[in-house]
């Protein structure tokens, strides 16, 4: 599986994104002459070669040839889906777009088709986004890991007045992500470049096991005191087909709650960044019967999992301990049916094959409004997966 591994030395940017990708190997005539796709747009690109600390790098830069009253994610949503771009593209740059606009939606109040973006801004982003749909999948890559993110501190001018650093769009973002506060006055990453992580990234962990082929510097506009402006992008294969990483489990034994609460329970932890929750009979002291409940999470959720514990049932004490996990590696992939497009899991198995996990809310609400059985739509779904499996085979 070709994977690229995004290290975050001093933030992500779309404009660094993009510089990383041109740097690795995306032809500079071709991103242009895709870009052109996209109609109505009045700019001109910068690409430059920048050394960094002595690190050669490259310099993406937007210059916006045309000025008004700006673009509504309703109206940028229409540029793209009418250009002749490629649909993965399309589809890549839309999603990662969607995710902007609905966090700037959740800050402003508002919901995400009235978000709208002043006109350099709009541009910036829109080429930022695309450019990078067009270099991830010209580059072919399956898979995208992302390191911890580096957050700087401090406030920012903006047309609404002073904001705190990071802008509230970004931390709306990073949600359920792992970030490290660092001792830098300004911006490390951007909306645009947190919404590239939120929509490529599967999940941020360390660094993978991987072959590295190639390694893409993009560069940053600004000087920072103690580190290099760079984004570094290492381009390779992965080795085994599973992964590891560090989680940490929480479980406590009941014997005296109503057993109705447990739904909500469950709800509430997952809705909180729980991996898994399960529930076991047990036999506890004094020949009572029990339930263990047992939570799987991330290392940073167990203080927030253990406080819906304690909020939530009768226990008055709850174990945990570290534990590590062989993972298989999955990629979040969208997948069109007949009926509609749903996000699944693809999965490779350990001697190469790969297969997919439905989501089940996705096919839940799909289902509902198409007034289809559940269980239609799961097969439906498996088809198409296989269709499109056949059909790269045989080529």
């Amino acid at each position: 599986m070709r994977i690229a591994y995004f290290d975050l030395i001093s933030g992500l940017s779309g404009d660094m994104t993009v510089g990383a990708l041109l740097h690795l190997g995306l032809p500079r005539g071709k991103l242009e002459r895709e870009l052109k796709k996209l109609p109505g747009l009045r700019y001109r690109l910068e690409v430059s070669k920048k050394f960094v600390n002595g690190i050669e790098a490259t310099r993406f830069r937007v210059r916006v040839e045309e000025s008004g009253a700006g673009r509504s994610w309703k109206t940028i949503r229409k540029i793209i889906k009418q250009s002749s771009l490629e649909a993965d593209v399309k589809d890549r740059g839309l999603d990662i777009f969607a995710r902007l606009a609905e966090a700037e939606g959740t800050i402003h109040g508002v919901p995400p088709d009235r978000v709208h973006f002043h006109e350099v801004g709009a541009i910036d982003s829109i080429v930022d986004i695309m450019a990078t749909a067009i270099g991830t999948h010209h580059l072919k890559i399956d898979s995208f890991v992302f390191s911890s993110v580096p957050l700087g501190r401090g406030v920012t001018p903006s047309r609404h007045g002073p904001l705190p650093v990071p802008a509230p769009a970004t931390l709306e973002l990073l949600k359920g992500v792992s970030v490290q506060w660092i001792n830098l006055d300004g911006e490390t990453i951007t909306p645009t470049g947190a919404a590239i992580l939120s929509a490529l990234g599967s999940q941020v962990e360390d660094a993978p096991r991987m072959t590295i082929e190639k390694i893409g510097y993009g560069a940053g506009e600004r000087e920072f005191p103690d580190r290099p402006n760079l984004l570094r992008v290492l381009l390779g294969e992965t080795g085994p087909a599973w992964g590891h990483d560090e989680m940490v489990v929480l479980e406590t034994n009941i014997d005296d709650m109503n057993p109705e609460i447990y739904d909500y329970v469950l709800d509430r932890l997952f809705a909180a960044g729980a991996r898994d929750v399960s529930l076991s009979p047990i036999q506890m002291k004094k020949n009572r019967p029990g339930t263990l409940l047992r939570i799987i999470g991330e290392p940073s959720t167990r203080d927030r999992l253990a406080e819906i514990i304690f909020k939530e049932t009768s226990t008055i004490g709850i174990r945990y301990y570290p534990v590590k996990r062989l993972v298989l590696k999955r990629v979040p992939l969208r997948l069109k049916t007949r009926f509609g497009s749903v996000w699944v899991k693809m999965i490779e198995e350990p001697d190469g094959e790969k297969r997919i996990v439905p989501e089940y809310e996705e096919l839940k609400k799909l289902a509902e409004v198409k007034k289809i059985p559940l269980k239609w739509l799961y097969d439906e779904v498996l088809g198409s997966f296989n269709k499109e499996r056949g059909k790269g085979r045989r080529r």
